[in-house]
């Protein structure tokens, strides 16, 4: 799947990464409530680092369609973030908190048969597409995983679509991949993570409860080159991989287009 999955810091002012950091806020779509889109974020790496876990269920027998994956593991951190548990006094909402001061990062690993039941067990949510079955967890230290998780393999399994998948619902919000990177169904779920919590940081509270009320519902497609070239000048979020596994520093990964971030 994929191994360790950071974003970095954009390098042009207000253009935003998946590790929240840029220079001042995106113009013309102000922060949401608690976003890190903030003038003068610093010290994302000094800060202690956390990572949030994400498991899918791949039997050998019957492995989800990729997209069905990619679709699911967003939805898992969406899911996460909306927790009650993740807010204010929640279980959850010290180790949210001290994940999202640091780097965002996210590992998406594999599990089947007697492993996927062990992780099933650790306190987190299972999130499930049309048949894809991802479990997010809350974040752990960098180097403090459970042991139910930390022995889960990360690479030496990839997905696929049997069937061509059906049109992004273009009403809808939409992670655009970009059509120049080859990457395997692991890192590309972790982008697409990082693409939905963009998207969520930049939210106002109601258009978040309106999301959340709604189950979340999201497409992922791979963008035409034209389309892309248009999506990532279009002041939307983007995503910029920190490039530790598989694809170059800086690389652009994700577009999140949600309906209440389009301009004009």
């Amino acid at each position: 799947m994929s191994s360790e999955d950071t974003p970095v810091p954009p390098t042009t002012p207000g253009s935003p990464a998946a590790d929240g950091s840029p220079t001042e806020p995106v113009p013309g779509s102000p922060a949401g409530p608690g976003s890190p889109f903030v003038p003068g974020s610093t010290g994302r790496d000094e800060a202690p680092q956390y990572v949030l876990p994400l498991v899918v269920h791949i039997e050998k027998t019957a492995p989800p369609a990729r997209t069905d994956a990619l679709r699911t593991a967003a939805r898992a951190v969406l899911v996460m973030l909306s927790d009650e548990r993740s807010a204010g006094e929640g279980v959850w909402a010290r180790a949210m908190r001290d994940w999202q001061d640091a780097r965002i990062r996210k590992v998406v690993r594999r599990a089947r048969g007697a492993e996927w039941r062990k992780a099933s067990a650790l306190p987190g949510i299972t999130v499930t597409g049309d048949h894809a079955e991802v479990r997010v967890f809350p974040p752990v230290p960098l180097d403090g995983w459970p042991k139910e998780l930390a022995k889960l393999q990360v690479s030496g399994t990839d997905l696929d679509d049997p069937e061509p998948p059906a049109a992004p619902d273009l009403a809808g919000p939409v992670l655009w991949l970009n059509p120049e990177l080859d990457m395997s169904a692991g890192k590309a779920m972790a982008q697409a993570g990082h693409g939905a919590q963009l998207a969520w940081w930049e939210l106002s509270d109601t258009e978040r409860k309106a999301w959340r009320e709604a189950g979340f519902p999201l497409s992922v497609a791979t963008a035409g080159p034209e389309r892309w070239q248009e999506l990532t000048t279009g002041g939307l979020p983007v995503v910029k991989d920190a490039g530790f596994t598989e694809i170059a520093p800086g690389s652009c990964t994700v577009v999140a287009d949600h309906p209440a971030l389009r301009h004009g």
